[in-house]
């Protein structure tokens, strides 16, 4: 796997990222589809090294996973344009709302950890949920109202340059 993942992150980014993620099994399923080849690991990272049009290929996959998670912050943000035109005010407010409630809730929970007294049989399982809290709750709420870090905007203008080629 580890080679596999050295070989995209080069080539495509996006790609490598999905490889990497949850639903691993099925982006090297899909670059087997793409190549031709068995759908294991090894087998696609084999193509990819023997490949001379690996690039061009990886870039369509590419391309189309940067596509999915543009329509997917896309839809996001038009539910929320939607929400803004209602007259009914918990539902214009929910988001905003939801954000503030996570983000007291972290702030107090980080606290409570940090400065509070825990008992040694739950200290671990207080820094694991410490951690879900500021690494993903609160890191996807700045994301939603702020957009993402800087090297997705530099992947954003990398596949928009290729898309003018």
């Amino acid at each position: 796997m580890e080679t596999l993942l050295n070989l995209l992150k080069g080539i495509a980014p996006a790609v490598a990222t999905a490889v990497g993620g949850p639903l691993g099994g099925l982006a090297v399923s899909a670059i087997a589809s793409k190549f031709g080849v068995e759908d294991s690991v090894e087998a696609v990272a084999k193509a990819i090294a023997g490949d001379p049009e690996a690039a061009a290929k990886l870039a369509e996959l590419d391309l189309k996973q940067f596509e999915l998670e543009n329509a997917d912050r896309d839809s996001a943000r038009h539910m929320q344009e939607v929400a803004l035109q209602q007259e009914d005010k918990f539902a214009k407010h929910f988001i905003y709302w939801f954000a503030w409630f996570w983000s007291i809730g972290s702030m107090t929970y980080f606290f409570a950890i940090t400065f509070g007294t825990v008992p040694a049989s739950g200290k671990d399982f207080g820094n694991i949920i410490l951690g879900f809290l500021l690494g993903t709750a609160v890191a996807t709420i700045i994301s939603f109202f702020y957009g993402s870090s800087k090297s997705s905007k530099d992947k954003t203008d990398t596949m928009s340059k290729e898309l003018l080629k």
